[in-house]
């Protein structure tokens, strides 16, 4: 994959693709200060706040997928960890005070170059509201996920992998790749809900 960096950023200089000494893929490399310029995956951190059987999702106000549903999520900033960076888009985008608890998943994008971290986190209280980058913010219990409307498949993958966990009262962390196809998240999840499972958030991550 060529880097979409054209000029350097230390002198100015347009750059050259090639492979530095010591490396195997190619480079921004700039033939005056000889800097190498890096590319690296953007880290998302979210998390799926949790109330009384029920989780908060957010309904998007802007692209992409305006008008779709998500869990609260945002890239990392410089300077915080991913579990700050989970707090801080829930309240961002929900206005909601979330404790993070425990891992949840960590799913790679490759497609877009991004890695998401995703926790599972306490809400605190009952205050919660729309924040600018949301048209509505609602606490819903699984059955009530609105599978044909959530906005990226990485929020479905992680969704449908939180319904079986529930269902099977098994919480457990996840790791995958998720490409842009969409799995069969509203088949899958239902059947379970269909197979009589109890539900039951409150129980401990393993």
């Amino acid at each position: 994959m060529l880097s979409s960096i054209n000029f350097c950023s230390h002198c100015g200089t347009e750059v050259e693709q090639k492979i530095p000494s010591g490396e195997t893929l190619l480079r921004a490399v700039c033939p005056a200060c000889q800097t190498i310029h890096y590319q690296n995956p953007k880290i998302v951190a979210g998390c799926i706040p949790e109330w009384e059987g029920q989780i908060l999702l957010c309904r998007r106000a802007i692209e992409p997928r305006l008008g779709f549903w998500t869990f609260p999520a945002g890239f990392m900033e410089l300077g915080e960890s991913t579990e700050e960076a989970a707090a801080r888009e829930t309240f961002e985008e929900a206005n909601a005070r979330v404790a993070i608890h425990s891992l949840y998943g960590i799913f790679s994008l490759p497609h877009v170059s991004q890695v998401y971290v995703v926790y599972r986190a306490a809400l605190q209280d009952l205050e919660f509201g729309p924040g600018e980058e949301s048209l509505e913010v609602q606490l819903m219990s699984i059955e009530s996920i609105p599978w044909e409307h959530l906005a990226f498949p990485v929020i479905q993958e992680t969704l449908r992998r939180y319904v079986e966990d529930v269902c099977k009262t098994h919480i457990q962390v996840h790791f995958g790749t998720v490409s842009t196809q969409k799995h069969s998240a509203v088949d899958s999840s239902a059947s379970l809900l269909a197979n009589g499972s109890s539900p039951s958030m409150h129980h401990p991550a393993e």
